[in-house]
């Protein structure tokens, strides 16, 4: 069976899950918190070279990076694909996987989570006001104004479910948890994308299983009604 480190909350984690799931793999998850001393593996910088979650362990085979963790676990089972076949679309689908992972994450909601939770939950700190307000007049037009302008009718690349929507929707999800929902009249196309993906089964079930911990934080989860009831 395979093993993941990591917490269901982190955006990367997720993104692992979910593609777990989508190709019907067994999988343990070990709660990891890189922050919390205390949750670390004694091997774990053995595990991850960088401190970072997620890890997979599979049997004798160890591997981090979320996305290097899902393109493993696309060769293991290749079906159902979580990659476009096409050249064309495959890259695409990659590219908005590093933009959601790279650009959505680091620069609009790890901020935002930080800022909303972290320092005023964890560390006790004061929230940087003026740095949340930046992320939302300024990173998030931009990075929610591009995402809108790639979504179609059907799922970011394609009429099928990518790597690209898992990553993008993972993203989304951790911004309305502190309360940073989607303006849906602004971002129409993307708000759509967001709830064809949300409501696919196999994150249905990841976000079901991640509620005691959202509950316990006391984050937002009043978006999820729908999909959840």
């Amino acid at each position: 069976m395979l093993k993941i480190y990591g917490v269901p909350l982190s955006v990367h984690t997720r993104k692992v899950i979910v593609a777990a799931r989508f190709k019907g793999l067994l999988f343990e998850s070990l709660p990891v918190v890189p922050v919390i001393p205390d949750s670390l593996p004694p091997n774990w910088r053995d595990l991850s070279p960088t401190g970072l979650i997620p890890v997979l362990v599979d049997g004798d085979f160890t591997l981090p990076d979320s996305a290097a963790i899902c393109a493993y676990l696309e060769r293991k089972r290749p079906n159902p694909s979580l990659y476009p076949a096409a050249d064309r679309d495959y890259a695409r689908s990659l590219w908005l996987e590093q933009y959601a992972s790279g650009t959505l994450f680091g620069s609009l909601v790890r901020p935002l989570f930080h800022e909303a939770f972290v320092n005023p939950k964890v560390r006790n700190t004061p929230t940087d006001a003026a740095r949340v307000a930046s992320v939302l007049t300024e990173t998030m037009p931009e990075v929610y104004g591009y995402l809108e302008s790639v979504c179609g009718n059907g799922f970011l690349v394609g009429s099928a479910p990518s790597i690209a929507d898992v990553a993008v929707a993972s993203g989304i999800i951790n911004a309305h948890y502190i309360g940073f929902e989607l303006d849906r009249a602004r971002y129409p196309r993307l708000a759509a994308l967001f709830d064809r993906v949300i409501g696919l089964p196999e994150i249905v079930a990841t976000l079901r299983a991640e509620q005691p911990v959202v509950h316990q934080m006391g984050l937002k989860n009043e978006f999820l009604n729908a999909v959840l009831k």
